[in-house]
């Protein structure tokens, strides 16, 4: 896998990982159906997530050759991105106009 690749392949996980809380009402993507299902429950995901992208992103890095030393401004970085990712997905589950919702 080169350099290329790995950069899209991250970013598509992170994409995908960051949108998915705000997709499905299940308890960690797998757990029971819950609905609604509380706002505590969305957040613990994101942060499940947005480590799991994490170690998808220090995988690839490792496996391309050797990972750099990173300081506590790339993580802060690294979640405001991953909350800024996940932008499509609070709006679809939370300002959009349901069709069973009276005006």
């Amino acid at each position: 896998m080169d350099q290329g690749t790995a950069i899209v392949a991250v970013l598509i996980v992170a994409v995908l990982a960051a949108n998915l809380p705000y997709l499905t009402e299940r308890l960690l993507l797998v757990g029971p159906r819950r609905a609604p299902k509380a706002a505590g429950w969305r957040v613990l995901e994101l942060v499940l997530m947005a480590l799991l992208t994490y170690g998808v992103g220090a995988f690839a890095e490792a496996r391309i050759g050797q990972r750099a030393p990173q300081g506590w401004e790339f993580y802060a970085a690294g979640a405001c991105l991953f909350v800024t990712l996940g932008f499509p997905g609070f709006v679809w589950r939370y300002l959009r106009r349901h069709p069973h919702a009276e005006s």
